[in-house]
């Protein structure tokens, strides 16, 4: 069976981008944004997408594109290990995870949507009346968990396409379209009233909060910056498996990250002055912060409804641009490792999906687990191993490959860049993985320390045995 590959550079570009920019941007960012200190996270967030994201977003694609393989197929061929093969092998769990509360908040979006659609001929939208009850009705139970596998089915019929005529040409639509209409936003939104509350908030740093809080914000920010790049999932190994060797992959890199936090910075500047304008406080609701919020903000505005209807389609287009790419990740494990057809991936892993995620619509200390804990665990670990086998399994190979099709000035950065991914960033991730399960907060700063580099140490022997 002939493999596919991107149509263009440009498709390949939006297709990574579309990974990225998604609910992580729009919905989780500003909920994590908020309840994490502003313009703290804010400060801390793009540290790590720089500093950690862009290069593990480099090793990833490195390996991608050096096996031409899926997470599975790409571990086991370069290093002939079945070992290495069971660590590719928990991106499909973490595929399967993710889209597990995924879908149930694409179904939230898909909800509000059609009812914007359809509230100027109801009397007007059913959550403006009451944004907070509304929300609390709809968020879990039977509704959700049928607004899900809606969103679940639209995902899976994009995937079902392939790679040229399913995800390429679906995110070659949604991506610019997620652009413009933020931007459009962006701009009304500054001219509201009270929305300088909402810049300071989100733009104005304040260095007592991290200096007070940095640990407590460290976890989050690290867990937002790989969620919203799609580094950790073995999403980003996928799709550099389906391009050629004359891309430049650091340029490629730079420009994904580049749109992903350009998006994230936008839904920022839409989300927070809009709250602020109407006096809502940003950090309430937690997970549905952004549908009640937003409702209410939307509620109190002439042209309200018009709004909202453009809101909720560009959220809903990054939701789709973000769960094909967490779809397509057990598909190509099963279409390359199992010799399945697509149609035959993809429908029975919209059959578990539709089921992991049904329990998660039910159960919102689940959802919660699952969307929070789990996720930062999974991309955290995940993105450590990936970038363990880049560095230290790899070595050279991954220079000569990340230099293949790059000019003068990403090849000098080469050896920095193999340094930083086999040392710098596994003792960050480490670090944060540590800080994250409350190693510090139970043993201390220092001991926690020592065992990271235990940890390390431990993980360097079995990688190069």
């Amino acid at each position: 069976m002939t493999r596919e590959t991107w149509a263009t550079r440009t498709g390949f570009i939006l297709a990574a981008a579309g990974s990225a920019v998604g609910l992580g941007n729009i919905w989780r960012f500003p909920w994590m944004t908020a309840e994490n200190g502003g313009s703290a996270f804010l400060l801390v967030y793009l540290c790590i997408v720089l500093a950690v994201g862009v290069p593990g977003l480099l090793g990833e694609f490195v390996i991608g594109r050096r096996a031409r393989r899926n997470p599975v197929g790409a571990l086991r061929t370069l290093s002939g290990s079945r070992a290495w093969a069971a660590v590719g092998g928990v991106s499909a769990i973490t595929g399967v995870a993710l889209l597990s509360f995924y879908s149930v908040v694409g179904g939230w979006i898909l909800r509000y949507l059609l009812v914007s659609l359809t509230g100027p001929f109801t009397g007007g939208a059913a959550y403006l009346a009451d944004p907070g009850a509304y929300f609390g009705s709809v968020s879990f139970g039977a509704g959700a968990a049928g607004y899900h596998l809606l969103f679940l089915a639209l995902t899976g019929l994009i995937v079902l396409g392939g790679v040229r005529r399913g995800i390429e040409l679906g995110t070659k639509v949604m991506m610019p379209a997620v652009l413009a209409l933020l931007v459009g936003m962006a701009v009304w939104v500054s001219t509201r009233s009270g929305a300088s509350a909402g810049y300071d908030f989100f733009l104005t740093f304040d260095p007592a909060t991290i200096r007070a809080d940095f640990f407590s914000i460290l976890g989050p920010a690290a867990g937002q910056a790989l969620f919203t790049l799609s580094v950790g999932a073995g999403t980003m190994i996928t799709y550099a498996s389906y391009i050629d060797e004359d891309r430049s992959l650091p340029f490629d890199g730079a420009v994904i990250a580049l749109l992903n936090t350009g998006v994230g910075v936008l839904a920022g500047l839409v989300v927070f002055p809009l709250l602020f304008s109407q006096g809502i406080d940003p950090g309430s609701g937690g997970p549905g912060a952004l549908f009640v919020g937003i409702a209410a903000a939307f509620g109190a505005l002439p042209g309200g409804s018009v709004l909202a209807v453009l809101f909720f389609g560009v959220v809903a287009f990054a939701a789709l641009s973000s769960s094909i790419s967490m779809l397509e990740i057990p598909v190509s494990i099963l279409v390359d490792e199992r010799g399945w057809s697509r149609r035959k991936a993809v429908g029975v892993l919209l059959a578990l999906i539709a089921t992991t995620g049904t329990i998660t619509a039910f159960r919102p200390p689940l959802f919660d687990f699952v969307a929070g804990t789990l996720v930062d665990l999974l991309l955290t670990g995940g993105l450590l191993a990936f970038l363990l086998f880049a560095g230290w399994v790899l070595g050279r190979e991954a220079i000569d490959e990340y230099a293949t099709g790059a000019g003068p000035v990403a090849i000098r950065l080469a050896t920095p860049w193999l340094f930083a991914i086999g040392v710098v960033v596994p003792v960050f991730l480490t670090f944060t993985l540590l800080t994250t399960a409350g190693v510090d907060a139970r043993v201390g700063f220092w001991p926690t320390v020592v065992a990271v580099a235990v940890v390390l140490a431990g993980l360097r022997r079995r990688a190069t045995a």
